[in-house]
């Protein structure tokens, strides 16, 4: 499945700048959950963002923290290149990889104060998700912070007739008019369907041994329907 996932975004990725930027507020959610997750920091924090695709969240975390160095990681080959064909300071740097082999990837010399992780964890399986949080958690430094920005509209009904009136109505169509794949924007209406509640995945933090961990909905359109976790790593 993980597999066939990055093959979907590598398809996608010559559009997928374009899709997002039609979706209202999306570059604002990012905007927010990383300067909520910089406000936690101190100065000169390294920063990770995982699942980076085209670099949007990774432009966010450099906004709202000009100077940090940030390593942007994502599976996708396409999407990888995409964000790498942007212009960035020397202190952003991109590298292919996936979540839940963070650990094989970081030295512990270089393990980040803040992590983002935008639009990630619903790509990966339900029976790999703890395994992914708890690699997430052995990575980062102590005192560090963990920010997910993610989809769930499980429990919610109203929330998941309207997810599903939108994707019908707007997402899909807008894919098939851009060339944007429409596989992969069918693969979302789907994988969002079927991720945890926002109460199950933050279980899911506390087990992998998060503290501190908080939920809140955006405003708009998409409240009750994407949310930010954030979650703290203990000192030990």
């Amino acid at each position: 499945m993980i597999d066939q996932v990055s093959r979907d975004f590598d398809a996608g990725a010559a559009r997928y700048d374009l899709l997002v930027a039609l979706n209202p507020g999306y570059h604002n959610h990012l905007n927010r959950a990383a300067t909520e997750l910089i406000s936690r920091l101190p100065g000169g924090s390294r920063l990770i963002d995982v699942g980076c695709g085209s670099g949007a969240s990774t432009a966010a975390l450099l906004r709202a923290a000009p100077s940090a160095p940030i390593l942007g990681i994502d599976a996708s080959a396409g999407m990888l290149a995409q964000a790498q064909a942007k212009p960035w300071p020397s202190w952003v740097r991109f590298l292919q990889g996936r979540a839940g082999c963070l650990a094989d990837l970081i030295p512990g010399e270089q393990r980040p104060h803040g992590m983002l992780a935008a639009y990630l964890f619903r790509n990966v399986p339900a029976d790999q998700r703890d395994a992914a949080l708890a690699d997430a958690h052995e990575v980062l430094a102590d005192d560090g912070w963990l920010m997910v920005v993610e989809y769930s509209v499980a429990g919610r009904p109203r929330a998941e007739a309207l997810w599903n009136l939108i994707c019908r109505t707007v997402i899909l169509p807008l894919a098939t008019l851009t060339g944007g794949n429409p596989a992969l924007y069918r693969y979302l209406q789907q994988s969002v369907l079927e991720f945890d509640t926002t109460a199950a995945f933050a279980d899911r933090m506390v087990r992998a041994g998060f503290t501190d961990v908080a939920v809140a909905t955006v405003p708009g359109w998409q409240k009750g329907i994407l949310h930010l976790f954030r979650g703290r790593k203990d000192a030990r």
